[in-house]
């Protein structure tokens, strides 16, 4: 049996602190510093979130699936999940999340920073509606 606990509590720990993110323009009181840590809060907790999710992904497609040989990277966990109707959305909308994880592995600056901030709506939207394909539940 899947436990899916700690990746229901990324997702919403992810959706809190990107809520907290998009009401930065009315906290006057931050410092540059504060806003850099709540932006590289929201990336982090995305790398932790999408990390945790393919592989309960890999856990459902082997376990509930039953799927012989499932590959032990994200892109083609991704690729089988989107062949087995998993994915709500096109698959081409994971690979571009799985590029912004590899993106912002080791570099929070720049364009890779904005680039992977622009795509969290959608991922978070995206990521929960794989969670409740997975769980038949709804993040709480």
């Amino acid at each position: 049996m899947i436990v899916y606990d700690k990746l229901e509590k990324s997702l919403k720990h992810l959706g809190l602190q990107f809520e907290n993110y998009q009401h930065l323009d009315e906290r006057e009181d931050l410092s540059v510093l504060d806003r850099e840590a709540i932006a590289e809060s929201v990336i982090q907790r995305f790398e932790i979130c999408y990390d945790m999710l393919w592989k309960h992904l890999k856990r459902y497609l082997v376990e509930e699936l039953g799927l012989p040989e499932v590959p032990n990277s994200p892109k083609p966990v991704f690729r089988l999940a989107a062949e087995n109707k998993l994915l709500q959305d096109n698959i081409e909308e994971w690979l571009r999340y799985a590029d912004a994880r590899i993106d912002t592995s080791h570099d929070y600056s720049g364009d890779k920073t904005e680039d992977c901030l622009e795509l969290m709506n959608a991922f978070i939207h995206d990521a929960t509606m794989l969670y409740q394909t997975l769980t038949g539940k709804a993040v709480k």
